[in-house]
């Protein structure tokens, strides 16, 4: 048998996973910001569902929060000496 010694605790360093929830909290802003719009009346068309906030800025913020995600996952910690 090796020598093997057995990890155990979390798969990431907890500065990884500070990045992970402010990640997680862009996502939520950017959903967000791409509620509402909706009409009181079935019958009445709203113009306000497609504002610009709602089809470019708010996907834009949700991706560059999974781009985030990746980063604080693929993020390797400072050595400590």
């Amino acid at each position: 048998m090796s020598n093997e010694t057995e990890k155990t605790g979390f798969a990431l360093p907890s500065d990884n996973y500070k990045f992970v929830w402010i990640g997680i909290a862009i996502i939520v802003f950017g959903f967000i910001l791409m509620a509402g719009g909706r009409s009181d009346d079935p019958q009445v068309f709203n113009e306000a569902m497609f504002s610009v906030r709602r089809i470019v800025i708010a996907p834009m913020i949700v991706l560059a929060g999974f781009i985030f995600e990746i980063y604080a996952i693929m993020r390797k910690p400072k050595s400590e000496e």
